[in-house]
């Protein structure tokens, strides 16, 4: 429970900072807001990206498990709805990671771990990306291995495990690979019945989403799935990886942000996971992220990292286990050597410096992004706030990725680009760089621009500049 209210307001803390962007946070609410209202999940922000108004984002991504979230809009219908759910969703995964980390180890571990996972690096930036459907993968894999666990230790039937799995295929399209990392963890672990089919089953599931399914609700199958330096299409680089992995380990390890991230992903553990089979889960999701052309896979401020994390810290628990057993009998097999660290000692050491490196890693990193707003950051803010309200309700208005996630409640939120795209009102910012354009020179050129049309200023402040098109009557009301 508190690590679920900790998660939820950390993101309500950035929203109203004014630190919240509609990439991506307008697009879930629009695409929730459409399963609310009984409808294949729309997004007309997406437009910026290519698709049409009339193409339901699930031609971006097969996420259909978002429309559990939708009778959450009944309640309450505002995206600070899905940061609360999202944080709730996170918290949900420490009871299983607790159970699985104390029947491997100890109580005491199970606490440390569960630490690990609340101060881990991949779990606090997915927190403070907004809401991604990543909020779903770290209690379902948690489930899967912890049910599977207690299905091996004769406590219970592999039903839970498999239903996990099953809702884990609809968190997203690149899941399915990380069901097939299961299936390899049970096949490595002589669990062949339950692992062999999964193997096929993930990444066949995957192919099916991204060369299919994608294409048939108007999207592109190469949008995020890019692999240049393999091949000119999927399976093409599949089919360069096997007959030339060596080439495929380079590209893997090149350039340095992709060594960077394998290392911050073992070093808060002290790569006690690659002491486990139970690694094998995330290897081929983390493949096809560090061999593909899409540079934002291999960042470590993303929120990619959270669909892996909970593997990696169960890895690690049953890697140290494996240490364990295995200096024990090294040590029954030789005298005892003096002030050796080993059985439970040792594990417990092992989880209070993981913990420690954990939320080091964390301070200097995801953790800043919540230190105290600057003057300038205040007057910004205020300003925005002003501006935004200044906004009719029900209308459409272009806006920056900054100030979107403010009048998506209310008004049909475009990304402000340039071309334009004729919204009826446009909130525009000239202080300071703002996606996508990225240069404040530019986006005065874009409001000149405007204004050389049928706009019109209605109010500026700090930087920001509301425009209305003259055409558009002013709607009554504020």
């Amino acid at each position: 429970m508190l690590a679920a209210v900790g998660f939820a307001v950390v993101s309500l803390i950035r929203f109203h900072r004014f630190r919240s962007t509609s990439y991506d946070l307008v697009i879930f609410d629009q695409a929730i807001r459409s399963y609310a209202e009984f409808g294949l999940p729309y997004a007309p922000i997406k437009a910026a990206d290519g698709l049409s108004p009339g193409t339901s984002v699930l031609g971006d991504h097969i996420s259909p498990l978002n429309a559990l979230l939708a009778p959450l809009y009944w309640v309450w219908d505002d995206p600070r709805m899905l940061l609360a759910a999202q944080g709730v969703l996170f918290g949900l995964a420490v009871p299983p990671l607790w159970r699985y980390v104390r029947r491997t180890l100890d109580t005491f571990a199970a606490y440390a771990v569960v630490g690990c996972y609340v101060f881990s690096f991949p779990v606090l930036y997915a927190a403070l990306a907004d809401f991604h459907e990543a909020a779903f993968a770290p209690v379902l894999a948690a489930l899967v291995i912890e049910r599977f666990d207690a299905y091996a230790r004769g406590r219970t039937g592999p039903a839970g495990a498999l239903a996990a799995l099953a809702a884990l295929l609809l968190v997203k399209e690149d899941m399915g690979l990380l069901v097939g990392g299961f299936g390899l963890w049970l096949t490595a672990t002589r669990r062949w019945r339950l692992g062999l089919p999964l193997a096929v089953l993930g990444p066949t599931w995957t192919a099916l989403t991204t060369q299919v399914l994608v294409p048939a609700f108007g999207g592109r199958a190469d949008f995020y799935w890019r692999y240049g330096a393999l091949g000119e299409d999927l399976p093409a680089a599949a089919l360069s990886v096997l007959t030339d992995p060596v080439g495929a380990l380079q590209i893997v390890i090149t350039p340095a942000d992709k060594v960077l991230l394998l290392g911050l992903l073992g070093l808060p553990v002290l790569f006690a996971c690659l002491c486990s089979p139970l690694i094998l889960t995330v290897l081929p999701l983390l493949a096809a992220r560090l061999l593909s052309d899409h540079l934002t896979w291999w960042g470590v401020e993303h929120h990619y990292n959270a669909f892996i994390i909970v593997p990696i810290l169960c890895a690690a628990a049953d890697g140290v286990r494996r240490l364990r057993i295995g200096l024990g009998r090294l040590a029954g097999s030789r005298p005892p050597r003096p002030g050796l660290v080993t059985g439970r000692r040792a594990h417990r050491a092992w989880a209070v410096a993981a913990l420690a490196v954990t939320v080091l890693v964390a301070w200097d990193r995801p953790l800043s992004d919540l230190a105290p707003r600057t003057p300038g950051e205040v007057r910004r803010a205020a300003a925005a706030e002003r501006l935004v309200a200044m906004v009719p309700d029900g209308v459409t208005v272009e806006a920056p990725n900054e100030l979107g996630p403010y009048l998506t409640r209310r008004a049909t939120v475009l990304l402000w680009m340039d071309p334009p795209q004729d919204a009826a009102w446009v909130l525009a910012d000239v202080g300071a760089p703002a996606t996508p354009f990225g240069d404040v020179e530019n986006q005065r050129d874009a409001v000149i621009g405007l204004l050389a049309s049928d706009y019109r200023e209605v109010a500026g402040e700090q930087g920001y500049v509301l425009l209305r098109r003259v055409a558009e009557p002013w709607p009554s009301g504020p």
